[in-house]
């Protein structure tokens, strides 16, 4: 199993909440590549894969999730979660912005989207 890149997601309050993100991670170099209005991503220029989300909702799961694990293959992973007996929070789906994903919950409470981009 390949991981592409790992993502923390943080849930803000408002619009202006996340303003105020993309402001300040601006000063640590991060650039805005995406923003959907309830989520925008910060990535580094000099490095892609390293990213920031941040969520006012989520608008097709029922939680935000508290960080993104891209894989190579997330059909493959999902079968794995699911079959260790770990919760599944939302099951596996293809978005409208090109992303097949689910999320599930690690052992320690956490909500993790893992998700693969379709081509």
């Amino acid at each position: 199993m390949t991981v592409r890149r790992i993502m923390p997601d943080i849930q803000v309050a408002s619009e202006e909440a996340m303003d105020t993100s993309r402001t300040f991670y601006g000063l640590l170099g991060f650039e805005e590549v995406m923003d959907m209005g309830w989520v925008t991503t910060l990535a580094s220029p000099a490095n892609p894969t390293a990213q920031i989300s941040f969520f006012t909702e989520e608008r097709t799961a029922p939680v935000v999730p508290d960080l993104s694990v891209e894989v190579e293959d997330v059909d493959a992973v999902y079968e794995r979660v699911r079959a260790s007996g770990a919760e599944i929070v939302r099951e596996l789906r293809d978005e409208e912005w090109g992303v097949r994903r689910f999320f599930t919950r690690d052992p320690n409470g956490r909500v993790v989207n893992v998700l693969t981009h379709r081509s």
